[in-house]
């Protein structure tokens, strides 16, 4: 009985896991369902002909433990198909960015795969390692790469700011190692262990290391994510235009934070709501804006008019706040400003977080006293 009620068990799970449609009868009256419900068969999924090229080099299958892994991750990928079409759907949104930035750079187009391996086109994905982000960074690389990670903002959740930083440690990878296979696996493992190991086994192509077996897999696994969504028909993922989701177009605008603002005064001079400053730009951290100049996106077409609305928005929150400021005049400048109020002029930069060498415009909002932050 006992054996009886696990195979009942086992035949309603593929019956989940293949879908009710699959065993619909063949006149069903919705057939577009159907089709588009149907799995391909997974022993064909695991026939391959031709070269199976990673950013321009080829996976040596024709190695049998290579094909026997690469087979291993398009199985696993394809048991995992709810997150495989999540892939799909965010890279219509993901992917156009990446490209033109790998575009710019002169780097393989396959390397936006990377950023699927890493983070399945995430910004707020983390690791148990301490790496956030789309493309995965720890802190310390994050830092070296030119990113602001901090209290404030944290830039490994930005697309475009996070993407150029990964094309110049993957630049300098492959410059380091001389292929994208040593490159990818430095990216995955550190250049310091890959190098080591190099040294020890006295060996120089990623296919013949010694390695742990997750930097093994890696190569294997963004082969395998190319693979399938290069061709998402042949795997059973049948989308139309409409599936996919929709890229975003924004206005962008640049703006200097006198002090700590309340992040809502962005969304009402944006005329939005703070989640959606909060979605728009995931590396923004906390309720509110620090003293700092911010480069963020706001909803397309609220640009026009932006710096005028958030002004007055700002001079009311200071004031609010126990701050005096002062609205720049035409004609002023920092030294007639820090007279009027008794205040040097290195106090008056200090506050406001400027130096010498900047410049202020008319309307622009300057802490001359109060609370400082």
């Amino acid at each position: 009985m006992k054996f009886m009620g696990r195979f009942i068990k086992s035949i309603g799970m593929l019956f989940i896991f293949f879908g009710a449609a699959a065993f619909c009868p063949a006149n069903a009256s919705d057939t577009s369902v159907l089709i588009q419900s149907e799995l391909p068969d997974l022993v064909g999924a695991t026939r391959f002909t031709g070269p199976i090229l990673v950013a321009g080099e080829p996976v040596p299958t024709d190695i049998p433990r290579i094909r026997e892994g690469l087979e291993k991750e398009i199985l696993l990928t394809l048991w995992n198909r709810s997150q495989v079409l999540l892939w799909m759907k965010r890279s219509s949104r993901i992917f156009p960015p990446i490209e033109a930035i790998l575009k710019k750079q002169g780097l393989p187009d396959d390397l936006k795969y990377v950023a699927v391996v890493e983070s399945a086109l995430r910004p707020h994905a983390g690791s148990s390692k301490g790496a956030v982000g789309y493309w995965q960074f720890i802190k310390s690389t994050a830092l070296k790469y030119g990113l602001e990670v901090n209290g404030c903002v944290d830039d490994r959740r930005n697309l475009l700011r996070s993407t150029r930083a990964a094309c110049a440690y993957l630049k300098k990878l492959h410059g380091q190692f001389g292929s994208w296979a040593l490159a990818l696996a430095a990216y995955n493992m550190g250049e310091n262990g890959l190098a080591a190991a190099i040294e020890v086994q006295e060996v120089n192509d990623y296919y013949f290391l010694y390695l742990s077996l997750e930097t093994r897999r890696y190569l294997l696994k963004i082969a395998a994510v190319k693979m399938i969504m290069q061709a998402p028909e042949k795997y059973g993922f049948i989308l139309t235009k409409n599936d996919y989701y929709p890229p975003e177009f924004h206005d962008r605008v640049q703006f200097a934070s006198p002090g700590r603002l309340n992040l809502n005064l962005v969304a009402r001079a944006a005329h939005t709501v703070f989640k959606e400053i909060k979605d728009l730009n995931p590396e923004l951290r906390g309720n509110f804006l620090c003293k700092r100049t911010y480069d963020i996106v706001i909803p397309r077409g609220e640009g026009k008019g932006f710096y005028k609305r958030f002004k007055p928005l700002v001079a009311q929150w200071m004031v609010k706040n126990n701050r005096k400021i002062h609205v720049v005049k035409k004609g002023e400048n920092l030294t007639m400003i820090a007279r009027k109020y008794g205040i040097s002029v290195l106090t008056l930069l200090q506050w406001n977080n400027l130096t010498f060498k900047n410049y202020i415009h008319p309307g622009d909002v300057l802490v001359v006293g109060g609370r400082k932050k």
